[in-house]
């Protein structure tokens, strides 16, 4: 506020001097505008003019603010005349004393009309909206915490500077000015313009007011206009930025602690998906792309530390949908002495903990839908989830693999040697072709949040065997509205049995591997086996720490991105990943 009452003095000097001709303004932008411009005016676009009357907005046509190349061009006329006449359109700071929403809350009070003439005060953003007629102009400025009038009036500002606003100011255009509050006779709190600054020139026109930026391509491939066109997809990461935080704090607030491990990493494990490859120049080697933290993490628990998390980027070379990206953020948590019932705890606090923190709630609207987080969620079997849907119980087939995919296929619906049929067909065990009917015939109808447990043990590599019943692991996974939210186990600790887990792992893959290189024959196909040319290598350095001895442990996967896209509602995982891998463009 100091720098406010120093510039106030320093006006009304200014103002004094200009009146009598003895200041020649040289600083900045427009408000320091020559009044004796000799210089041909640009010609302005409608884009650059402001707003039509109300009633002709509708039928304006889009040409003039489709055509990029002209408004720039005409822009940057903009940018020439202001610095020949010795000003900087892009400048280096702004003072600011208020955000436009400290301003709303603090003079929330005044009443129509009522000017604050002694509070000056100073704002900056882009400007989204501008009327002008006769002697007054309406700038809609916007900042990060939201919006505020600039109200201004050729009286009130010095000479020629409210031609110059017209002249210059844009829709799109990043300015600062100060003045003081005024409440308008029709209650539209604004700033009663005293001085202003351009502090970035726009050269490229937003999108059309009415219609926003629509195409959806666009939206995630310039997600800065997208941003600036739609505010509430800034809201979305706003309540990411919450949720990482809260996640946080509630892990540290049970004694855990954040550590890092490495991205490139010489073998890829602790899931089974196809790596991004890399080749290291100095060292003469590939690297991968880490697509888990999990083998590394549970390092840290062999050398001591007891409870680890890490927040990270994942990548997985494989395909996108609305709910998966090459690039993804998760965090994975162990804890020594636990198992996997304590993780299933764990993942109810952190994510009612998420939820009252963006909703003050636990029951929350998901695309139609009330989803009720309250405590504690449904938790069941897998085999008894199939049995509830099928009326089978996949515990009779015992190792009767045949018998088992036959009556798969009777509720999956699928008809001889079409491609379910020969991925049902290529189920190694019964627990693949249970996992199958589980995935198509269940797991969409787990809209409420679910604990499902104990999975087979073919296809948990990294879980303890289920103390109770064999063939099984202890391994959860929960699902929200119909997707997967997270995983976890009772953590292997058996250095000997990891080990024969792995090795049948990779088995399995080569075999996977084999089958579809000698019968692929459809581009489809050769899609397919591509997917599955990687190779799976065993992570001899994590035995070896296994070797050493890790304590009793649990560990649990969740999926940020997925949380994030639940608690924002929105339906597909780019709205809710800033910068989203997309295809290229042709």
């Amino acid at each position: 506020m100091d720098t406010l009452r120093a510039w106030r003095a320093s006006y009304h000097l200014f103002g004094l001097a200009a009146r009598s001709g003895t200041i020649r303004r040289t600083r900045i932008g427009v408000r320091c505008c020559s009044s004796s411009s000799s210089a041909a005016a640009a010609t302005v676009s409608p884009s650059d003019t402001h707003a039509p009357p109300p009633n002709d907005r509708r039928r304006r046509s889009t040409s003039s603010t489709s055509d990029k190349d002209s408004v720039r061009a005409i822009r940057l006329q903009k940018v020439e005349e202001l610095r020949s006449k010795g000003y900087e359109p892009y400048a280096y700071k702004w003072e600011r004393s208020h955000s436009a929403k400290q301003l709303q809350d603090i003079y929330r009070h005044l009443e129509n009309g009522e000017e604050r003439k002694d509070e000056l005060v100073s704002v900056a953003g882009r400007i989204v909206a501008r009327r002008a007629f006769g002697k007054l102009a309406f700038l809609t400025l916007r900042d990060d915490s939201g919006s505020i009038q600039l109200y201004c009036e050729k009286e009130v500002l010095a000479e020629d500077q409210f031609d110059q606003l017209k002249k210059f100011i844009d829709i799109g255009d990043i300015v600062g000015a100060s003045g003081s509050i005024k409440k308008t006779e029709k209650g539209e709190l604004s700033i009663y313009v005293k001085f202003f600054e351009i502090l970035t020139k726009s050269l490229l026109p937003l999108p059309d007011k009415y219609h926003g930026l629509i195409d959806v391509d666009k939206r995630y491939r310039q997600r800065y206009v997208d941003m600036i066109a739609n505010p509430e997809v800034v809201d979305v990461f706003r309540v990411r930025a919450k949720v990482v935080s809260e996640i946080r704090k509630t892990m540290e607030s049970l004694g855990f602690i954040e550590v890092e491990t490495p991205v490139l990493q010489g073998a890829a494990g602790g899931a089974e998906a196809r790596p991004f490859i890399t080749y290291h120049n100095s060292l003469g080697r590939d690297l991968y792309l880490r697509i888990a933290t999990e083998l590394h993490l549970k390092r840290m628990l062999v050398g001591g530390l007891e409870k680890v998390f890490e927040i990270g980027r994942i990548f997985r070379n494989e395909g996108v949908s609305t709910r998966h990206n090459p690039e993804f953020t998760t965090i994975e948590m162990y804890e020594a002495y636990s198992d996997y019932l304590s993780m299933m705890n764990l993942a109810e606090e952190i994510i009612t903990q998420c939820a009252l923190v963006v909703h003050g709630k636990l029951k929350i609207d998901y695309q139609g839908i009330e989803i009720c987080l309250e405590r504690p969620w449904r938790r069941e079997t897998m085999h008894n989830l199939v049995k509830e849907a099928t009326g089978v119980d996949f515990n009779q087939f015992g190792d009767d693999v045949k018998a088992a995919m036959e009556v798969a296929k009777q509720f999956l619906g699928i008809s001889t040697e079409t491609k379910d049929d020969v991925l049902v067909q290529k189920c190694p065990s019964v627990g693949h072709v249970l996992n199958e009917v589980f995935e198509t015939v269940v797991e969409p109808t787990l809209v409420q949040p679910t604990f499902v447990l104990d999975y087979p043990i073919e296809i948990s590599p990294l879980a303890k065997p289920h103390r109770r019943y064999a063939g099984l692991t202890e391994r959860f996974e929960l699902f929200i509205c119909g997707r997967e939210i997270g995983n976890a186990f009772s953590e292997l600790t058996d250095p000997v049995d990891q080990r024969a887990r792995f090795e049948e792992q990779i088995k399995q893959h080569n075999k996977k591997r084999a089958s579809l290189v000698s019968e692929s024959q459809s581009a489809e196909d050769k899609i397919e086996v591509d997917d599955c040319s990687y190779e799976v290598s065993l992570d001899e350095d994590f035995i070896t720490s296994l070797e050493y001895g890790m304590p009793p442990a649990s560990g649990m996967g969740l999926g940020i991105d997925r949380l994030v896209m639940l608690l924002t509602n929105s339906a597909s995982i780019r709205d809710v990943i800033a910068f989203p891998v997309l295809k290229l463009q042709h």
